[in-house]
Order: structure tokens, then sequence, then C-alpha cells
């Protein structure tokens, strides 16, 4: 199977240029998107975005809400009742599709007031707890600490609490985005870990997508 993985298109997806694919025609694509698929999450965003999502040519498509996307946080009811029926939204939840066990969650640590954040520490590590043990692909809007988490001021403010878990579970992937600037891909032990922002710190559309050959792995 071959995997894009995407983040952080702040409704820039239209501009978007995603991989052409060479697979057979019994092979299954998948596009994944790690969160903040708007700027402030209005509604009117979040529709533009899924009426995008929806109709990429791609055999799954999962994505995850971020700390902008704040309609799935206010009123998930409503969010959630625009999410087409060929596209799946992961909230602290788990799918498996052809044998692959992906777990998706839009939480981060706190910062200011944006959407889906919760204090470091024992809090936000309840949230990792519900993580399946047989992960295969992580999905969270930001990343673990010490992982692709630097920022423009050299600081590391991806989660204490979270790199535990996945040192612990390690799945094959763990795909996150939050940081813009620290865009990249790193194999650490057992885990490719990447960083998918296609934006950088500027909301400059300037990063590509990841693909990954699951079959590779």
């Amino acid at each position: 199977m071959q995997i894009v993985f995407i983040s952080d298109t702040h409704g820039q997806h239209k501009n978007l240029i995603l991989p052409k694919l060479d697979v057979t025609d019994s092979e299954s694509t998948m596009l994944i998107h790690t969160g903040d698929i708007s700027k402030l999450g209005k509604e009117d965003e979040i529709i533009d975005f899924l009426k995008w999502f929806e109709v990429q040519d791609y055999t799954y498509k999962i994505f995850i809400a971020g700390n902008h996307d704040f309609l799935f946080e206010t009123n998930p009811t409503l969010a959630e009742s625009f999410v087409p029926t060929n596209c799946i939204y992961l909230n602290n939840s788990s799918v498996e599709i052809e044998g692959i066990k992906i777990w998706g969650s839009p939480i981060t640590p706190r910062f200011y007031d944006w959407a889906f954040n919760c204090d470091r520490g024992e809090k936000i590590r309840k949230y990792w707890e519900q993580i399946s043990t047989d992960t295969d692909i992580l999905l969270t809007h930001g990343p673990a600490y010490g992982i692709l988490d630097q920022t423009i001021q050299g600081l590391q403010v991806g989660c204490e609490e979270l790199i535990g878990f996945v040192e612990k579970i390690k799945p094959k992937i763990h795909a996150f985005g939050h940081i813009h600037e620290a865009y990249g891909k790193v194999n650490n032990l057992d885990t490719t870990f990447i960083n998918a922002s296609v934006l950088d710190i500027r909301y400059r559309l300037v990063n590509q997508p990841f693909l990954m050959d699951w079959n590779e792995l």
C-alpha cells in the first residue's frame, strides 16, 4: 500500500500538489492528514477542506483535527456531520484498514487557548494511555519530545509524555505536524517519524507531502 502524509494545510489544500502514485489496479492507496486543516476552524473552512478531501483519488482517506480546527472541539456533532462517508475522522480513536492498525488524536500540550490543548504531565498522559498497544501507524497533531519538534527559537516543544508511549508501543510510523519549521522524516529504532507540515513557519506552501510504501517498512 502506498501512503501519502500531509499536515497543516491551513486552508491552502487546493494549491497542494499530491504525488502521483505508481500502483497496480489491485493495490490500495491512502491519504493521511494530521491536522490543522483550517486557519481558525470555522464552519465554511471545514466544509471547504472536506469537499476537497472527499474527491482525492485514494482508496482510503483519514484525518485528525489540529489546534486550529476549533469546530471539531466546540461543536463536534456538527463538525463530524460534514465528514464524507468515504473519509475517516479519528478523535482519540482507531481504525483497522487491510490489517494496518491506525490510532489518531488531535491533542497537543497547552499553548495559549488553541483547540484540543491539554496540560502537560498527568492530564495529557491520560490521552496517550488510550493508544492501542498494537498500533501500526500513530497519528498525533503534535510531535513527541525530542523528535522533529524544534522551533525556530531552538526550543524542543514536543510532548514529554508521548515519547514514552511511542518508545513502548513502537509503531512503524508516527506521523504529525504542528511545528512547521521542524518538517522532515527520521528513522529512530523501530519507528519512522514524519513531520508532514506542508507550510513553513511563514505559512508558505513549500514542503512536499511524504510518500511511504507500507510493504517496504
